[in-house]
């Protein structure tokens, strides 16, 4: 598809474009809501110097939003009080679970330490659902201030195991290493997705401080991922190595990573091949990467391991909001099959999903808009 301009956060990535939406320098090309999912998309007629494409190719899933600015001026574009009022839908139990979750990636996108205090104070909320997406968001944040409500919810054996595990996520992807000995202790942890994901986090850690200067999650998506990808660009070997239950964990997200980032149909089943296979934490992040990945030859699968009622409930919520970011008719049926479904964490991940498939099949660029509920149409 070309180079992938990459948008992530409120001034993340920097190129240049104008207001006409063609190319320009010393201006910002940036995103403001970016989320879980960051497949490809395109947008036609806009280029940039260098690439040989005729389109700039960013990530879509909950990200369309882009604007152009001078750095400054971006800046001074959002108040404190407005970052108030996105924080104070996040942390309304009466707002649509889906207005809460676009208000927590505007968050996320606009970043800072107002932000971070609003997305901790939801962690009192009763979804299991939310509080992951929250650990999530702050981990991509990679924001060090995070750390201790991080640390926290990791330590709080009342919090699902979902969200532990999601929280020890966050603290690999932040990529302190001060955490490295607390990860290593809750490696052992009796929750099997706990004690998986900080043993995960500490690999990632480790691998950063042996590879000091080298990105930790290289490629065209937006995500901080709990493992580098590998360094193999063959489908068929990377497919040998995702599904071979004899490696380490660690290296099996690394083919995992590779695969997504290499692309196509061939990756896509290889992939969804490892949904039945590992545990619940390899089975969920083989979902998580499928959204990213956004092909229509993993529908099948993903919509087949929503419907299993005896897969681990966190597997089955990956598939859902993996199933919104692909946002085929076949993904649609699915969804409103599960949308009162017995479990909770399943039932929100279809609601969350539906809209998304909404927000991609329709002409908003932005998923994450918390700004524009609060600012009249220019």
């Amino acid at each position: 598809m070309g180079e992938a301009v990459r948008a992530s956060g409120l001034l993340r990535e920097a190129t240049s474009c104008d207001g006409n939406g063609r190319t320009a320098p010393g201006l910002l090309f940036s995103s403001l809501g970016s989320g879980r999912h960051g497949g490809l998309g395109e947008i036609p007629g806009l280029s940039i110097p260098g690439t040989g494409s005729a389109g700039v190719h960013l990530s879509t899933g909950f990200t369309r939003s882009l604007f152009c600015d001078r750095l400054p001026e971006a800046v001074a574009m959002v108040t404190e009080q407005e970052v108030e009022a996105i924080g104070k839908t996040l942390v309304d139990p009466k707002e649509p679970l889906q207005a809460r979750f676009r208000a927590l990636f505007t968050l996320r996108g606009l970043g800072g330490p107002h932000a971070i205090a609003w997305i901790s104070r939801a962690f009192e909320d009763s979804s299991a659902l939310l509080k992951h997406e929250l650990a999530y968001c702050l981990g991509q944040m990679q924001d060090s201030r995070a750390i201790p409500v991080l640390v926290d919810v990791l330590r709080d054996r009342s919090q699902e195991p979902m969200v532990r595990h999601e929280a020890g996520e966050a603290l690999g992807a932040i990529g302190n290493p001060e955490v490295l000995d607390l990860l290593k202790q809750y490696s052992t942890d009796p929750v099997v997705e706990v004690a998986e994901t900080c043993q995960l986090a500490v690999g990632r850690l480790e691998w950063l401080q042996q590879h000091p200067g080298e990105a930790g999650s290289a490629g065209p998506y937006l995500s901080v991922d709990p493992a580098p990808p590998a360094a193999e660009q063959d489908v068929g070997r990377l497919r040998e190595a995702l599904l071979d239950e004899a490696l380490p964990l660690f290296e099996r997200y690394r083919a995992m990573f590779a695969l997504r980032n290499v692309g196509g149909k061939e990756a896509a089943l290889a992939l969804a091949e490892g949904l039945r296979c590992g545990s619940a934490l390899f089975r969920h992040e083989v979902g998580y990467v499928l959204g990213q990945l956004q092909h229509e030859a993993a529908v099948g699968e993903l919509a087949a391991t929503l419907a299993r009622t005896n897969e681990s409930a966190m597997v089955r919520h990956e598939c859902a909001e993996a199933l919104g970011a692909i946002a085929r008719p076949a993904c649609l049926a699915a969804l409103r099959e599960h949308i009162t479904d017995a479990e909770r964490v399943v039932r929100e991940s279809c609601e969350v999903a539906l809209d998304m498939y909404e927000h991609e099949c329709g002409l908003d660029f932005q998923y994450a808009n918390g700004l524009e509920r609060l600012r009249p149409p220019l």
